[in-house]
């Protein structure tokens, strides 16, 4: 099959074979999702439990989507309201969850390593769908089904990733994803918002927009995430959009059929031209969505077919 994991914890366990499989069976699942009817009974009689530890109304709507199309029961847990706010410990809520019996578990949450003690307290197949500064692994993997199709391959190409990489989990999976596949990969931000430990991540840095676009193919963009800063990481948002925003003088530097990529939400006149964003020639920005419900519908039915051989086997 090309797939041995039994959870999708991030993109640093997976080979590039794996990648590819997954990738492949996104691409018959965005073919499905443009039909009239657009349900599979893959995940028929099994249990999705979405846990959102962390507000995200487009990550937990693509999985719940994803879930329903695949035919399984989704369940989305609010708990921002629930008794993990009264001092619940993970422990606990695994102990919990055990006792429903789910088949698959989408975890999101502000603390990085979560997710991976919940998988190994639960008994069922879990999808890290964000934790902390950790890891989005679907977001990564939906951004590689994106460019793999508009640019024809997933491999040499030079990808720019700009903007604010210390905060971001997006950056970190992308930048493991897209260097398995043989990719240049090159990372633009104030020395403020450049991770610590850069040196190790086997990049090309450049604190200059105009010298790290040059001829790429791929500019990925990200969202400024305040809420994880503590303090004056830029001096206005003004002078950030001067310096670092994509504007259309700024993508002239890049090839002259580089798309332009942002996981979302955007925020507009801060890290990307309005305009620029909705331009249908370059931006990919919707078509990101898109393949967001395709390649978590194929992690699913991947995880559980590896929960089912693995039950398999030890029934054997």
């Amino acid at each position: 099959m090309g797939w041995r994991a039994k959870h999708l914890l991030g993109i640093e366990q997976l080979a590039p074979d794996e990648i590819t499989t997954l990738l492949d069976l996104a691409d018959q699942y965005v073919a499905l999702n443009r039909q009239p009817h657009k349900h599979s009974d893959v995940l028929a009689g099994l249990t999705q439990i979405n846990m959102f530890f962390e507000n995200s109304t487009r990550t937990q709507a693509s999985f719940e989507l994803a879930g329903k199309r695949l035919g399984a029961d989704v369940m989305n847990m609010a708990m921002q309201a629930s008794s993990i706010k009264k001092g619940e410990t993970l422990i606990d809520t695994a102990m919990t969850l055990n006792a429903m019996h789910p088949d698959l578990l989408v975890v999101r949450h502000p603390h990085s390593g979560a997710v991976d003690l919940l998988s190994q307290k639960v008994n069922c197949a879990v999808l890290n769908a964000g934790d902390g500064r950790h890891e989005h692994p679907t977001q990564a993997l939906l951004d590689a089904l994106t460019i793999r199709r508009r640019k024809g391959r997933l491999h040499r190409l030079n990808i720019a990733i700009c903007g604010d990489i210390a905060h971001s989990r997006v950056a970190r999976s992308n930048i493991m994803l897209l260097g398995k596949m043989e990719n240049r990969i090159r990372l633009i931000a104030p020395p403020t918002l450049m991770p610590a430990e850069i040196d190790h991540f086997g990049v090309e840095v450049f604190d200059n927009m105009e010298e790290g676009l040059k001829d790429v193919d791929v500019v990925m963009m990200l969202r400024l995430q305040r809420e994880r800063m503590d303090g004056g990481f830029i001096p206005s948002e003004r002078e950030y959009y001067h310096r670092y925003g994509l504007d259309q003088a700024k993508l002239d530097n890049a090839a002259s059929d580089a798309i332009v990529m942002h996981p979302g939400p955007m925020n507009r006149g801060v890290e990307i031209d309005g305009e620029l964003a909705d331009d249908i020639n370059r931006s990919v920005i919707q078509e990101q969505v898109e393949m967001g419900v395709a390649v978590r519908m194929a992690a699913m039915e991947l995880l559980v077919q590896a929960s089912r051989e693995t039950a398999q086997g030890v029934a054997t």
